[in-house]
C-alpha cells in the first residue's frame, strides 16, 4: 500500500484502524479535535466483553420503557425537553425490540466481540503494550437464582454465541468475591474475558506507538469532505486541508453530521453514559462485575474502582444530570458495603447509538470514505477487530467475515 489514508477519530476504533493500516504499509494521518483517548474511549467500563452480543432492544422493551422512565430506581433517563428531537430515532430503535430482530442483531454482534481479548493482544503484539491487557473473569451478580433465571432469554442468546456461565451460589459467592454484599447470592461467571485498567491511557499509548511507526497525529476538527469524480481527495479541517486517497470516519456520535455531508442521514443518537471513580478505593471487587439489579459495571482500575452505567437520552449539548450519578452512587454502595474511597470523580460521555444497535463498517458508496463508528456499548470490546477488518478492506485484502450487516448503505 502506498496511498495516504486519513483516519478521523482518535478513540480506540480510530487508533486501531490507523495501526493496522500502518502495518499494511499505508501512509496514515490520525485526526481528532482532542488528544487520543480523552473522549468516550476514556470513560467506558474497561471490560473486554466478549459475551456482549445482546442489544438493549430485546422483546418487551416497548411495554416496559414507560415504567422504566418513571421509576427512580431504574438506570434509564430522558431529558424531556429533548424528546421531540429524539422521537424519529426512538421509533426506529423500538421497532427492533422483537425476537427476530434481537436474534439477528445478536448474531451480527458476535463476530465483532467474541474474540476481543485475542484481538487486543494481536493489536499490541509488537508494540510493547501487552501489559495494558488483563486476563480475567467477567462476573454477573444477581440477588438470587430466580433473578438469574429471569434473564434466561439473554443468556440463551449468549449461549447461541458460544458463551455459557459458571454459576456460583450461596456462601461460595463471598469466597469467590468477598467485596459483594449479602444481598447478592448468585453469580454467573464468564471465563476467558479481560479488562483494561486505564482505557484512556491505553488508547493514548496506542497512539504514541502509532507515531513511533511513522504515523502522524493532528489535533483538528474536520469540517467537510471534498470529492473529485465522486471520490475523496481532500478533508477540510480547522488546521487546513489534508489530501488523502481514502478516509475513515471513526469519530463516534460526531460522525453523524459528517455523514450528512456525504448524503447519508444516519439514525444515530447519543446515549449518554455516566461513571463514578471511587479513587484509591478499598472494599471493591477484584475483577469486572456487572451488578444486574443496577445495570452497571464495577471495574478495578489504576485510579480506583470505576462504576459505569446508566442510559440517558438528552443529546450532546445538555449538562450532566445529577439523578443518574446519585443512583449510580447508591447502587455501588449497596452492592459493595465495605467500599471506601479517598475521593470521587464523576464523568459523562456519549455512546454512539445507531437505531439498530449495529456499528457501521464499510465504504460509503464508491467514495473511498469508510465508516467505523456506532459501536454503542462495545466500542472498547470491538475496536481492534473493527480496525483490522477495515484496514483489510482498504488494502484490498478483506477478512473472511461477512460485513453486510454493518454496511453504512443500509441507511441509504
Amino acid at each position: 500500500m502506498t496511498q495516504h489514508v486519513a483516519v478521523i477519530g482518535a478513540g480506540i476504533v480510530g487508533v486501531s484502524t490507523a495501526i493496522w493500516l500502518r502495518r499494511l504499509g499505508a501512509d496514515v494521518t490520525l485526526i481528532d479535535r482532542a488528544a487520543p483517548g480523552t473522549g468516550t474511549s476514556h470513560g467506558n467500563a474497561g471490560v473486554l466483553a466478549a459475551c456482549s452480543v445482546t442489544p438493549v432492544t430485546s422483546p418487551g422493551l416497548l411495554t416496559k420503557a414507560p415504567g422504566m422512565l418513571l421509576s427512580r430506581d431504574v438506570p434509564l433517563y430522558l431529558r424531556w425537553g429533548y424528546l421531540p428531537k429524539l422521537v424519529p430515532w426512538l421509533l426506529r430503535y423500538l421497532s427492533h425490540a422483537t425476537d427476530s430482530e434481537t436474534r439477528r442483531i445478536a448474531r451480527a454482534l458476535a463476530p465483532i466481540t467474541a474474540d476481543t481479548v485475542a484481538q487486543h493482544k494481536a493489536l499490541t503484539d509488537d508494540l510493547g503494550l501487552e501489559r495494558w491487557i488483563n486476563d480475567s473473569d467477567y462476573v454477573f451478580a444477581y440477588t438470587d437464582r430466580a433473578a438469574f433465571d429471569r434473564d434466561a432469554y439473554t443468556w440463551s442468546l449468549r449461549g447461541d454465541a458460544g458463551f455459557a456461565p459458571d454459576l456460583i451460589e450461596g456462601n461460595a459467592v463471598r469466597d469467590y468475591e468477598p467485596a459483594l454484599g449479602r444481598d447478592i447470592t448468585c453469580l454467573a461467571v464468564m471465563r476467558d474475558h479481560g479488562f483494561i485498567a486505564d482505557p484512556g491511557g491505553y488508547v493514548a499509548a496506542l497512539a504514541q506507538a502509532f507515531r513511533n511507526m511513522g504515523g502522524k497525529v493532528i489535533v483538528a476538527e474536520v469540517k467537510d469532505f471534498n470529492l473529485s469524480d465522486g471520490k475523496i481527495d481532500t478533508i477540510e479541517t480547522t488546521e487546513g486541508p489534508i489530501a488523502c486517497d481514502d478516509a475513515v470516519l471513526a469519530t463516534g456520535v460526531w460522525s453523524k453530521p459528517l455523514m450528512a455531508k456525504l448524503g447519508l442521514r444516519v439514525p444515530l443518537e447519543s446515549e449518554r453514559g455516566y461513571h463514578i471513580v471511587f479513587a484509591d478505593a478499598t472494599g471493591g471487587p477484584s475483577r469486572p462485575t456487572m451488578i444486574a439489579a443496577g445495570k452497571f459495571v464495577a471495574t478495578p482500575m489504576t485510579e480506583g474502582l470505576r462504576c459505569a452505567g446508566v442510559i440517558e437520552f438528552g443529546g450532546l449539548a445538555a449538562e450532566p444530570s445529577r439523578a443518574p450519578l446519585a443512583l449510580l452512587r447508591a447502587q455501588a454502595e449497596a452492592a459493595f458495603p465495605h467500599l471506601q474511597a479517598q475521593r470521587e470523580i464523576e464523568w459523562l460521555g456519549h455512546r454512539p447509538a445507531p437505531s439498530d444497535s449495529l456499528p457501521l463498517i464499510g465504504q460509503v458508496g464508491t467514495t473511498r470514505v469508510y465508516t467505523a463508528f456506532g459501536h454503542h456499548h462495545i466500542g472498547l470490546t470491538g475496536g481492534p477487530k473493527t480496525g483490522r477488518l477495515l484496514a483489510g478492506l482498504i488494502a484490498g485484502s478483506p477478512a473472511n467475515t461477512d460485513l453486510t450487516a454493518y454496511h453504512p448503505q443500509r441507511f441509504a
